[in-house]
């Protein structure tokens, strides 16, 4: 569908524009559309807590963007025609029909939509890299998202809403990369990502948020504020991950796992005091045979 810089496969995208980000970057507040020009998701540390913003380079000085306070509108230049080609098969669109593309390759007249691990405490804790993760998407359409590596390589997909699981793949650290945005009707979108990591600590630190989009010229960028995220479409054990954590960006420390420990933990319990009952069941018993066989009683003949 479109040209790419670099060769790249799903899980270990390749970096491509280069770019460097300052520690002192920013945090910019207030409302922003976001129409054209360079723009990343990605982990940031915001008073020591790991969370995901956009780095907003569209401006000579970049800084960094609460999601929330962000509507990224895909517009009406941003329009390609699907390609009668199998290879395309799975963005699930028929060929030749129109739909909005953030390209991989820069388009001057669409927002250009990447990710990165380059803020300088991220890659300065993390270890080796982090996993960003589609969560859920809600809109009136599909969104894909995958990597091509020239115009005769083979799509390599990286996310598509059409499935109803998580979908994670792996960003190195110091990692710059975009890749193709389909979305296959224009509408509000709400996409929930999650960004984890192992630190070189041991710790283990994860946040979910989700990315506002109005696709096309004529969606309404106050609806997209105001859209709220459905948590009940989001994969089953991950709607609990981020829901109280989406407006502080917060660590998500509320997956599954404590209740899968604490159920272990009930169950380690369990085994326990039931071996606890045997053991001493067994001692009585050889406790009452040997009173037997030495009281008058119990004497042998």
């Amino acid at each position: 569908m479109v040209a790419t810089q670099t060769p790249a496969v799903a899980g270990q995208p390749a970096p491509s524009p280069g770019q460097s980000i300052a520690a002192d970057q920013p945090i910019a507040t207030g409302r922003v559309v976001l129409d054209a020009g360079h723009v990343d998701i990605g982990p940031r540390y915001v008073d020591g807590q790991w969370t995901l913003l956009i780095h907003d380079g569209t401006q000579p000085q970049p800084v960094w963007r609460s999601p929330d306070e962000t509507v990224l509108r895909v517009s009406d230049a941003a329009l390609q025609a699907v390609p009668d080609d199998p290879a395309y098969a799975f963005l699930g669109i028929d060929a030749g029909k129109r739909v909005h593309v953030v390209p991989q390759v820069q388009n001057q007249d669409v927002v250009w939509i990447g990710w990165n691990t380059q803020d300088p405490q991220v890659m300065q804790t993390i270890d080796r890299g982090a996993t960003l993760n589609l969560l859920g998407v809600r809109g009136p359409g599909t969104l894909t998202t995958f990597l091509q590596a020239g115009n005769f390589a083979a799509p390599q997909v990286l996310w598509r809403s059409a499935e109803p699981a998580a979908q994670p793949f792996w960003v190195e650290v110091n990692t710059h990369t975009h890749a193709n945005w389909v979305f296959s009707t224009p509408g509000v979108y709400l996409v929930t990502v999650q960004v984890s990591a192992d630190l070189i600590s041991g710790e283990k630190v994860s946040a979910t948020r989700t990315l506002r989009f109005a696709i096309g010229d004529a969606t309404s960028t106050d609806e997209a504020f105001a859209a709220v995220v459905d948590r009940s479409r989001m994969p089953v054990g991950e709607a609990a991950a981020g829901a109280s954590r989406d407006a502080a960006g917060a660590p998500d420390d509320t997956s599954p796992l404590p209740l899968v420990v604490v159920l272990a933990g009930a169950a380690l319990l369990l085994t326990a005091g039931l071996l606890l009952v045997l053991l001493r069941g067994r001692g009585a018993k050889r406790r009452a045979e040997r009173e037997r066989s030495t009281s008058p009683s119990g004497a042998q003949p």
